[in-house]
């Protein structure tokens, strides 16, 4: 009697790890490049739970007047340091299970298989690493009062080309710092429908003719983020971000390990794979609070903004960017 042995069925890992960089890596290449650099994704080997790098903090007045008239002993000024401090996240893959019989039915091969749940792995990251990106920056750039403007009561209440002007001002002289805006789509498509009633020459036909608003020579990156809605009021407000460069690192941190076998003693055989990953967020000019934050955070932890400190100073313009609130 034939006996199958595991090596006769298994996932291709060539195939398996082909589709899968390929679908992250367009991913990545499209968002980092998209956002003019504000949210980037690397890959970097970290152990513990946490990224730290210190720096020196600014000395105030460590330029002054000299008196000309005065022998007086000058005061010391101390050099003290702070740290910017990024928090890991664990993320697990599946497990997935199928049977090897419904992919016979089908006619498709072990390699198909796994090139495809390859490719469906690498999406489901690129995905979750942004929308976590954009969590932890919209709660860190929240607790800031000096970064966030609330223009929902205004007239409109909806998205205007003056209410990005009024989030840049935010940053005075360091307003063109911003390279990007992220929002949800109802503010986006708001912005669209506003640029065409006010007619503006040129900027009502390029929506027209060349598909996109008016967003102050800055991309608009739509993104339909749970986390980009308070649905406390009625309508719903929503929060526009314009982040600077680097604003947002996303580091794989740790090497991915993906397992796969074939399942036994059931009906029919099947396929089970399994993995486990990594990555870090740093937020420009934060840091996580590891007391009440955590290690491994929860999304809920990520998303609460007294577990982002600020790192040095709360200087608007030194910060990941700004936050408008409309309708």
């Amino acid at each position: 009697m034939a006996i199958g042995k595991q090596s006769d069925f298994t996932i291709y890992q060539e195939e398996f790890y082909g589709g899968q960089y390929e679908a992250l890596t367009s991913l990545v290449d499209v968002f980092n490049g998209a956002s003019a650099g504000a949210i980037q994704m690397t890959a970097t080997d970290m152990k513990g739970d946490y990224g730290k790098e210190s720096f020196l903090k600014e000395i105030s007045s460590l330029v002054t007047r000299r008196d000309l008239t005065s022998v007086n002993t000058a005061s010391d000024l101390a050099m003290t340091m702070d740290e910017y401090i990024s928090v890991k996240v664990n993320r697990k893959i599946g497990p997935v299970a199928q049977t090897m019989n419904s992919w016979r039915k089908l006619g498709a091969s072990p390699a198909e298989m796994s090139f495809q749940l390859g490719r469906m792995i690498g999406e489901a990251k690129a995905k979750d690493m942004i929308y976590t990106s954009i969590k932890a920056a919209n709660a860190a750039i929240s607790g800031q009062a000096g970064a966030n403007v609330d223009k929902s009561g205004g007239t409109p209440t909806t998205l205007t080309h003056t209410y990005l002007v009024n989030a840049m001002a935010l940053r005075g002289d360091k307003a063109n710092d911003i390279v990007a805006w992220i929002g949800h789509s109802k503010s986006y498509f708001d912005l669209v429908g506003q640029t065409l009633s006010d007619k503006v020459t040129n900027v009502a036909d390029t929506v027209i003719y060349g598909g996109g608003p008016g967003t102050l020579g800055k991309p608009f990156i739509v993104i339909d983020s749970a986390d980009l809605i308070d649905t406390a009021g009625t309508p719903d407000d929503y929060f526009v971000l314009g982040l600077t460069a680097g604003a947002v690192r996303c580091i794989e941190s740790e090497e991915q390990e993906l397992v796969s076998e074939v399942v036994t003693g059931l009906e029919q055989l099947a396929v089970r794979v399994q993995g486990e990953y990594a990555f870090n967020l740093a937020v420009k000019g934060f840091k996580w609070d590891v007391a009440n934050g955590g290690a491994n955070p929860t999304d809920g932890n990520l998303g609460t903004s007294s577990n982002w400190d600020v790192a040095g100073t709360s200087d608007v313009k030194r910060l990941a960017g700004v936050r408008l609130q409309v309708k």
